[in-house]
């Protein structure tokens, strides 16, 4: 039986929230934030800032906070992607238009002859894309390859070539939609044909191209009338993006709950796909539509360290600076069997969870999965295809090492866009990304050790001491005569307030004689 595939679209005031379900299952989660500016697949006229042999790269000023980082390695053509396929008599050219023409070299003639950093020179104007999002106090990453994408095609103006999506496996439909293709595809410029165009006649095809060059010829004008740093190209929205991306044959229905938006949408889909508008509704009436199907649920469950699965076994994903590490876990699981195969049935379920969860937080980057020990080869392989097989359905690049010898597995999953939980949540402004805060008694040794400090510098002796109510109710429990021998000894006398605003790990300090907060100054 054929899983149903729906998409949902939430417009609130706080943000655009795009979700793919699968059979009720939430599997992909977009959103879009008001106040933040999306670059992936944006193009920008950029100045070359600094040149870094030893790191194989080139920082560029894009007019973002932090410079962008371009890799040697994103200079120039890049080899035929493996997701698409390439007709035989038809070879990868240099482009005579490109605005990064001494940059378009052959990968591997460059790797042996070249060195970028020897062409490469600082205030000198390039022309990027962005591919990464900038992350952790990383810029975003960007290329020299340039490509526009339209909703039936990609236009690669440093190239020449015409290539087939590979989802098209009629070999009668690949060679018709090359045909087609070549009658308006201009020489010097790559085209790639993308999954949806499938069926699509001359007429439909052609238009989404003249819009595609409509795009380019604009921002080969903004290139030449702007000084750098300066954008030239805009992306897609989220939004649009997503619909661009997945609203395909196979989606069974896209709901929405926003008038203007589906209007927009249903505009775009008459000009692509006029069958597609039957699976288009606009959702009337009161109540979240994420409610009403079970969406929001899973969207906060998605946001939390722990993930319960059908079996009573969960997940415990946590974020580092340096990778992501889940934790498999038997939790409430009893088992009718030997432990081996009470493990292997976790493990199970656990890998095609945890491809889930990936796809749905969007986490990217190092990725290392600590499964219930099995103590058979063979079990041990048993979890690892059951792995490979469920990241299939995964949009994103990923790469998969076998069991090591602790046990651990090791994958990565490309990095285009902040994962959910960044998306959604900043930093805890009381435990500063921690996790943890500190304890009444460890608070009580940095307000003691501050106040030594305190006398030693300054001849104040009456202060106020503003403290949250949990930890003053905890030293006026436990540490009454502790203070009241502090103050004898030192020769002070020490005033304890509750002050709500503060958080369990904070204290302010004030002056009784000069009545200011003295707390910074020490």
């Amino acid at each position: 039986m054929k899983m149903v595939k729906e998409l949902f679209i939430n417009v609130t005031a706080g943000s655009t929230r795009v979700a793919l379900v699968e059979g009720g299952i939430l599997n992909e989660l977009f959103i879009e934030l008001p106040d933040f500016q999306r670059l992936v697949g944006n193009i920008y006229k950029g100045r070359i800032q600094n040149v870094i042999p030893g790191m194989q790269a080139a920082f560029v000023d894009v007019g973002h906070e932090i410079n962008a980082f371009l890799p040697f390695s994103e200079i120039g053509n890049l080899e035929n992607p493996s997701n698409f396929s390439f007709s035989d008599n038809e070879d990868d050219e240099d482009v005579k238009k490109s605005p990064n023409k001494k940059f378009q070299k052959n990968k591997s003639n460059r790797n042996k002859s070249n060195d970028p950093a020897k062409f490469l020179k600082i205030n000198e104007e390039i022309l990027v894309q962005v591919i990464k999002e900038p992350f952790s106090g990383k810029g975003p990453r960007v290329t020299t390859d340039i490509s526009i994408p339209g909703s039936l095609m990609v236009l690669v103006p440093n190239a020449n070539y015409i290539g087939i999506s590979r989802k098209i496996t009629d070999k009668y439909e690949k060679r018709r939609l090359r045909r087609l293709a070549k009658e308006f595809k201009p020489e010097g410029y790559g085209l790639i044909i993308r999954t949806i165009a499938e069926g699509k006649d001359n007429a439909t095809l052609e238009s989404d191209f003249k819009r595609v060059w409509e795009r380019w010829t604009e921002l080969e004008s903004k290139v030449k009338s702007k000084d750098a740093p300066a954008l030239v190209y805009k992306d897609f929205t989220t939004s649009d993006q997503v619909i661009r991306d997945l609203f395909t044959a196979d989606i069974n229905r896209l709901v929405v709950d926003s008038k203007p938006l589906y209007k927009r949408i249903l505009n775009y889909i008459n000009d692509i796909d006029p069958a597609l508008g039957k699976k288009l509704e606009l959702k009337k009436g009161k109540g979240s539509i994420f409610d009403e199907h079970n969406i929001e649920e899973q969207y906060e469950k998605s946001l939390k360290r722990k993930v319960w699965m059908k079996s009573g076994a969960h997940l415990v994903i946590e974020h580092t600076e340096a990778m992501l590490v889940i934790d498999v876990n038997s939790g409430r699981f009893i088992g009718k069997k030997d432990q081996e195969q009470n493990s292997l049935k976790i493990n199970l379920e656990s890998a095609r969870e945890v491809a889930r969860q990936l796809r749905l937080r969007d986490i990217g980057g190092l990725i290392v999965i600590d499964f219930i020990d099995l103590q058979k080869e063979e079990n041990r392989r048993k979890v690892f295809d059951e792995l490979r097989i469920a990241l299939k359905g995964d949009r994103a690049k990923v790469s998969l090492t076998e069991f090591s010898t602790f046990g651990l597995l090791e994958m990565t999953r490309q990095r285009i866009r902040l994962n959910l939980l960044h998306t959604v949540s900043n930093d805890c402004p009381t435990c500063k990304g921690l996790g943890r805060i500190a304890t009444p008694d460890t608070v009580l040794t940095r307000l003691e050790n501050w106040l030594k400090r305190f006398r030693n510098n300054a001849n104040d002796r009456r202060l106020s001491v503003m403290l949250n109510k949990e930890v003053l109710d905890y030293i006026n429990e436990t540490k009454s005569k502790a203070v009241k021998g502090f103050m004898w000894d030192n020769w002070m006398l020490i005033d304890l307030q509750e002050d709500q605003t503060l958080s369990p790990a904070e204290f302010r300090i004030f002056s009784k004689k000069r009545k200011i907060d003295v707390t910074d100054e020490v």
